[in-house]
């Protein structure tokens, strides 16, 4: 028996099917998902949704219908997709806080700024807005093309007429394989006005046409603070960033105190989201210039920010929140959509605004073309009735007497098929005088339009002219009312401000740090203290105190040659025993604690091994905030880093064991990142012992001792690096 597969079996290399499949899924999420149509600005879930409550008759002027009934007809018809997909895309389209002009006009809860999720759609209502009936407008006028949808029942428009420019007033955002789109809402008004400059003066730059858009326009208002050169190059290349600031003002209380209140948040940023990051970063004690954050929000936003003392200036406030909280964030331009050849594009703002009219443009066109046909066709019938009130009796005669009463009608007046069936379904009452009176006028009315329609289709300046007028009605339309107020101020980039330095200086205090042999660490505060008298743990005893202030980065050299860096504000507070020092960073088991400075950027230090190696490091090379360290000096053959020095002076001098005692220039002493240095001195078999650097200008004075010498006293030891060195002085006590 012999088995015969059901369907074709064809051998595919998977290379080739899985590259296949996988470019007809981004073409799909591209095409029909990601990124929105150029001509009326949707996505094809928005406009099926758009058509669905048009099918359903949920004009602006009717009553709400439940939002499943509207979410069954989309998937049922025009949207093979998960009603959740299409209920957030409903939801988003009705949110005045999600979109500058709202699609559609919701009832019940559609969720709120704070974040929280709309009602099941079983509860929630809605409706289409004016504005989503400009887009439908002059549908079922052949202005658009339709297709088949998914299953080839129905049909649905490719694109919608969209006399109200969507993609700039209300933006678009989404992901798609490979690309994405992210595009700002703008003010309806300011896009009306450039799209007629640009009628005007189609030669017209994204210069002229940003004296009339002004830039964004979102719908929780907010302050964009950028140079205009920025705003001028993102808007001509369509990519680009903008920052985007709370919009606040103060409020004076009783003898001197003030508070601020914030009355707009920046776009897409979650009200609760906002206050649980603020008070994350006061307890953190990360905002030291805030005492409080309160949420007096009703319907408007009102968030309160109170100072922690009334000299601190509003303005150091509000940039110290606007550095660390959401309050200020970046909107990034990517404005990518699909052409009217539904191909992938990146438009800058006067590439857009041609789009969309020259999408006016053939609407208009083919409105005219459909009108005259209907002006047409109803001529013609009308000439029909106006042959049988001219012939009346013969007429009603030839329709009772013949037996072929349409072929007898169309051989003696001369009359085409349509004209005989729309005589023959005159009804008797309409045989009247004023009948014919009317047929009259409405022959001359739609001779005077068919004649103002050719010349319009004849004649591109008229039909520009009208696009112009169903600008002006649109201004009028939708500018003449709130949503035509601008919401967002556009504003110049303000001066930096030193907010660092700022809050350094107001969480500045000092501090002594005290760290003890075996690694326990603690922090003091204030100057001045009897350390000799300080207690430790049994064992325990002091390795080195340092004072400070809390705003300063304490940096520890560890003997395996790693840096690690503490902030003096983390340290552990108190009278106790403190903390072990490898709580706070990694060190290794071997390692120890070999140098304990505070670290100063500007500085440069010189690392050195027990090798008598080394080499000259800048201090913003000494910076880390990895917890593990960072490794800086290189050692080898159970090398030990011996000691990190601050570089003072033009020489350096070293003593080891041998009682060889060695200066010379410091520029001899290269300077490197990290590495394992070179050789200071020929050790042999003694012991590095003494290391310091001076100023030969100003003498030096040995380590633990208090005598200044001047540099001539030192003239027998000078040498070059790496040179064995001159025996001690007496002055200089090394134990052998």
């Amino acid at each position: 028996m012999t088995f015969v597969p059901e369907g074709l079996i064809k051998d595919t290399p998977l290379a080739q099917a899985l590259s296949e499949r996988y470019l007809a899924y981004a073409l799909s999420t591209i095409m029909s998902r990601s990124l929105p149509d150029v001509r009326d600005g949707l996505k094809p879930v928005h406009r099926r949704l758009i058509f669905a409550m048009r099918q359903l008759k949920l004009d602006p002027k009717s009553g709400f219908k439940k939002c499943a009934r509207i979410v069954g007809d989309v998937i049922g018809k025009y949207h093979p997709h998960g009603d959740a997909a299409v209920y957030e895309a409903l939801v988003r389209l009705a949110q005045n806080f999600a979109v500058r002009y709202p699609l559609i006009e919701g009832q019940g809860n559609f969720g709120s700024i704070d974040g929280d999720n709309a009602a099941a759609m079983r509860y929630t209502e809605s409706r289409m807005t004016k504005i989503a009936q400009a887009l439908l407008e002059g549908i079922d006028e052949n202005s658009v093309d339709f297709r088949d949808t998914y299953d080839g029942e129905e049909k649905e428009p490719i694109v919608l007429p969209g006399a109200f420019p969507n993609l700039l007033a209300n933006g678009a955002s989404g992901i798609a394989v490979g690309m994405a789109t992210n595009i700002p809402p703008h003010n309806i008004c300011e896009i009306y006005q450039a799209a007629m400059i640009l009628i005007q003066n189609p030669d017209a730059t994204t210069q002229d046409l940003l004296k009339y858009v002004q830039g964004p326009d979102f719908p929780t208002g907010g302050e964009i603070v950028e140079n205009k050169d920025v705003i001028l190059q993102t808007y001509e290349t369509g990519k680009g960033s903008l920052r985007l600031r709370a919009k606040w003002e103060i409020e004076h209380g009783r003898f001197g105190t003030w508070v601020i209140i914030v009355k707009e948040i920046p776009y897409q940023v979650q009200k609760s989201k906002l206050i649980e990051q603020i008070a994350s970063l006061m307890e953190q004690k990360k905002l030291p210039l805030l005492a409080d954050v309160r949420d007096e929000s009703t319907e408007d936003i009102r968030l309160i920010l109170e100072p922690k003392v009334k000299t601190i200036q509003p303005k150091i406030l509000m940039e110290s929140m606007f550095r660390l909280t959401a309050l200020e964030n970046r909107f990034s331009y990517n404005i990518n959509v699909l052409d009217h050849k539904a191909v992938p594009k990146v438009m800058g703002l006067k590439s857009i605004l041609k789009a969309w009219l020259d999408h006016r443009y053939e609407v208009l066109i083919r409105r005219s073309q459909y009108r005259m046909s209907v002006i047409e066709q109803r001529l013609e019938i009308l000439k029909g009735l106006l042959t049988v009130y001219l012939n009346l009796d013969e007429v009603i005669r030839i329709i009772r007497d013949e037996d072929d009463v349409k072929a007898v009608l169309m051989q003696l007046f001369k009359l085409t098929d349509i004209q005989v069936e729309a005589i023959l379904n005159i009804r008797l009452r309409s045989l009247r005088r004023l009948e014919e009176n009317a047929i009259h006028n409405e022959f001359a009315q739609l001779t005077e339009e068919k004649a103002a329609l050719t010349s319009l289709l004849a004649n591109e300046v008229l039909c520009w002219k009208a696009i112009n007028k169903e600008l002006k009605e649109g201004l009028k339309i939708f500018g003449n009312s709130e949503d035509g107020l601008r919401r967002t101020i556009i504003s110049q980039a303000p001066k930096s401000i030193d907010v660092v330095d700022i809050l350094e200086k107001v969480e500045r205090e000092p501090l002594t740090i005290i760290l003890s042999s075996k690694g326990w660490i603690k922090a003091l505060k204030g100057h001045n203290f009897n350390i000799e008298n300080h207690k430790f743990k049994e064992g325990d005893h002091l390795f080195k105190s340092l004072e400070c202030q809390s705003n300063e980065r304490i940096c520890i050299f560890s003997s395996d040659g790693k840096i690690f860096n503490i902030k003096a504000s983390d340290l552990p507070r108190g009278r106790g025993d403190g903390q072990p020092i490898r709580l706070l960073i990694d060190l290794s088991n071997d390692a120890e604690v070999t140098e304990f400075f505070i670290l100063h950027d500007e500085k440069k230090y010189i690392l050195v091994s027990n090798a008598a190696k080394g080499f000259i490091i800048d201090g913003k090379n000494l910076l880390t905030e990895r917890k593990t360290g960072k490794q800086i000096l290189i050692l080898k053959n159970n090398d030990k880093a011996y000691a990190c020095l601050s570089v003072l002076g033009d020489y350096i001098a070293i003593a080891n064991s041998a009682g060889k005692f060695l200066v010379f220039p410091l520029e001899q002493i290269p300077e490197l990142k990290k590495g394992a240095g070179v050789v200071l001195q020929k050790l042999r078999k003694g012991k590095l012992k003494v290391i310091f650097t001076f100023n030969s200008k100003d003498g030096f004075t040995m380590p633990s001792q208090t005598k200044l010498r001047n540099f001539e006293s030192l003239s027998q030891f000078i040498g070059n690096r790496a040179s064995i060195g001159h025996k001690s002085p007496n002055w200089l006590r090394i134990l052998n």
